[in-house]
């Protein structure tokens, strides 16, 4: 008989948090949208605050394919080489 244990350990590795933009004035900003309900109304309203209040130049609005799992590789890579900065949202 095979037993499987479906608990995973912690961990080990770290990461490095990326450095503050000065100002986001001209800046491009990613909204990531996680697909929960109301993140998209609700990344769409901090957009446009974002672009009124601190002269955001740019949006770049992306869907998750679905709350549960990260992102995939391919949309993390194109949301590094476009933005200056991304925002992951949630809702319900």
């Amino acid at each position: 008989m095979k037993v499987f244990d479906p608990t995973a350990g912690p961990e080990t590795g770290g990461f490095e948090l990326a450095a503050r933009l000065g100002s986001l004035r001209g800046k491009v900003v990613g909204l990531l949208d996680n697909t929960k309900t109301n993140s998209d109304r609700l990344l769409r309203l901090v957009g446009r605050l974002l672009q009124e209040k601190h002269g955001v130049a740019a949006l770049i609005e992306r869907r998750k394919f679905t709350a549960s799992m990260p992102a995939s590789d391919e949309l993390v890579a194109e949301l590094a080489r476009q933005c200056d900065v991304v925002i992951a949202g949630i809702g319900d």
